[in-house]
C-alpha cells in the first residue's frame, strides 16, 4: 500500500513483517505467548496454546515454545514423521519425545475426540512470516542525533522491513535519507542488492572480530517530521 503524505513508500502503519530472525522467535517462549518455527516458516500457536490450555498433550508443544521444531515433520509431506509402530505393525506417527496435541492414541480409544478438523500444523492462520535462515548485524546511525543502533536482520529483508525494525528507536525514521557510503539506498532492495556485502564468513575465517566491521548506514534529516 503507497504511503500518504511527504514520504515514500509503504505506509508502515499497515505494514505487515514477512520474516523474523531465530532470536525473534525465541523471544515468544511463554504459554501466554507462544512462537515456533518449523519448514522455514515462522508459526504464532498462541491461540491453540489458549484453547487447550490445561490440556495434557499442550506440555510437548509449551516445552519446545519458541524454538526451531523442523526435526518433527517430514519436508516432503510437510506432516509430523511417521513409522511402523511395533506395537500395532501400523504406520504411525513418530513423536519420541510424548504424543501432543492432535495425534491420535497408538491404540483406539473412546474417549479421544478427533472433531477438531485439520490439526493444528496444517493450519494457516497461524503463520505469521518466514524464518530467517541467515541473518547479519547493520548499525544505524542518526546524524542527527548521533544515536547509533545495533540491527540483527534477516539477509533477504528490504530496506523498506529494516526500516520498520528501526522504528522504536525512531519513530521518524522515514523522514530521513538512508545513505552507506555517500550513496542513497534504495529502499525496495536488500542491504547486498544496495552494496552492503556481509563479510562474516570472511572475517570468521581470519579470526577477526565482526562486531568491529559490521557496516554502518547513515541517516541524515530531511526536515519533516512524518511519524509512522
Amino acid at each position: 500500500m503507497p504511503r500518504r503524505g511527504l514520504v515514500e513508500g509503504p505506509d508502515l502503519k499497515y505494514f505487515q513483517r514477512r520474516f523474523f530472525t531465530p532470536s525473534e522467535v525465541a523471544q515468544h517462549n511463554q504459554l501466554e505467548d507462544l512462537w515456533v518455527s518449523y519448514l522455514g516458516s515462522v508459526y504464532n500457536l498462541t491461540p491453540l496454546a489458549q484453547e487447550y490450555e490445561g490440556d495434557p498433550l499442550l506440555k510437548p508443544i509449551v516445552e519446545v515454545a519458541g524454538q526451531d521444531i523442523s526435526h518433527w515433520f517430514d519436508p516432503e509431506t510437510r506432516d509430523i514423521r511417521k513409522h511402523v509402530d511395533p506395537l500395532t505393525g501400523c504406520l504411525k506417527y513418530r513423536t519420541p519425545w510424548s504424543r501432543f496435541l492432535h495425534v491420535p492414541p497408538q491404540l483406539p480409544r473412546s474417549d479421544w475426540a478427533n472433531d477438531f478438523g485439520k490439526p493444528w500444523w496444517q493450519r494457516s492462520q497461524y503463520e505469521v512470516g518466514q524464518l530467517s535462515v541467515k541473518t547479519r548485524s547493520i548499525r544505524i546511525i542518526n546524524t542527527l542525533t548521533s544515536q547509533a543502533h545495533t540491527l540483527e536482520v534477516g539477509a533477504l529483508e528490504s530496506m523498506w522491513e529494516i526500516l520498520h525494525r528501526y522504528l522504536p528507536y525512531n519513530a521518524h525514521a522515514a523522514s530521513y535519507t538512508w545513505k552507506y557510503e555517500g550513496k542513497n539506498l534504495d529502499m525496495n532492495c536488500t542491504l547486498e542488492e544496495n552494496g552492503i556485502q556481509d563479510d562474516q564468513e570472511e572475517l570468521n575465517y581470519l579470526s577477526m572480530d565482526g562486531t568491529v566491521y559490521t557496516p554502518a548506514i547513515m541517516l541524515y534529516f530531511r526536515d519533516d517530521l512524518t511519524e509512522l
